[in-house]
């Protein structure tokens, strides 16, 4: 358990288990975004969870007592669309999401579909209204008309709820179509994928170099800011633990490991924020 000595010119902050939980600021996360900002450091949010628009991110956000802009929310639904526009613009997409990311692609002037005979791409996501009907047009649009391919819009497993709960994540729908296709997704855009920090340093400006990563994951926030190349904070309010770091590969392990979010400030500087 260490804290940083210094202050980092970019923090990248995840947000369900990070900031706060289900409807509920986390200790010291207000106060420690303020303190940043106060010292002029860039904050971005980054959430894997594509089931709200980055507005209404920024919105919970401020109803929650941390002031925040759309610029300075990252989410899977942006960079899904970022990956469709340059590598299928001209395609048909089938999407099991919800409606924020399917508005999200249709947004961006790509066009959806349900018809199997015609998509090229299936977007698998966080779908809570996954069923029978929608696992079938992908499973005939990638294996019986053999036109699609595959791609997700992250790997979660679940996501995370107050009281331990959760929900099944983007990763059971995607192998739902594997396991029934025997294909593999080709690509996947969140966390801890490089093109999801790639889309955030573009979006940006930031630098890896002079970047801490924080999060409570360490498979993707903590992943994915170790293929960045950027320092990486994990917290333990969420779901990895001491014992999941222990286990880790070394080159996967965190740089930093707090209790909660407000032991990232430095002593010093958390003396002068008061």
């Amino acid at each position: 358990m260490h804290r940083p000595t210094q202050l980092f010119e970019s923090y990248v902050f995840d947000l369900d288990g990070t900031l706060y939980l289900g409807d509920e600021l986390l200790p010291g996360a207000a106060h420690l975004i303020e303190a940043l900002r106060d010292h002029g450091r860039r904050v971005v949010f980054c959430s894997n969870n594509p089931t709200r628009a980055p507005q209404q991110y920024a919105d919970k956000l401020i109803s929650l007592g941390i002031p925040a802009q759309v610029s300075d929310v990252i989410t899977t639904s942006m960079t899904t669309v970022r990956w469709l526009a340059e590598n299928a613009s001209k395609g048909k997409i089938f999407v099991i999401g919800e409606q924020p990311l399917k508005d999200s692609i249709s947004a961006a002037g790509l066009e959806l579909s349900e018809d199997p005979r015609e998509i090229d791409v299936v977007v698998a996501s966080y779908d809570r209204g996954f069923d029978y009907r929608k696992l079938k047009i992908a499973f005939e649009a990638l294996s019986v008309y053999r036109r699609a391919i595959l791609v997700s819009s992250n790997p979660d497993r679940f996501c995370p709820l107050p009281g331990g709960f959760g929900d099944p994540d983007a990763a059971a729908v995607t192998a739902a179509i594997e396991a029934s296709t025997g294909l593999v997704a080709v690509a996947q855009m969140g966390k801890p994928s490089s093109f999801m920090f790639e889309t955030i340093s573009a979006l940006t400006g930031i630098d890896p170099a002079t970047t801490l990563v924080v999060g409570d994951r360490l498979t993707t926030d903590i992943a994915m800011g170790v293929n960045a190349g950027t320092s990486t904070a994990l917290v333990l309010t969420g779901e990895s633990t001491l014992d999941d770091v222990d286990r880790a590969e070394p080159e996967g392990r965190p740089t930093y490991i707090v209790e909660s979010v407000d032991d990232l400030l430095p002593v010093r500087s958390a003396r002068s924020a008061g």
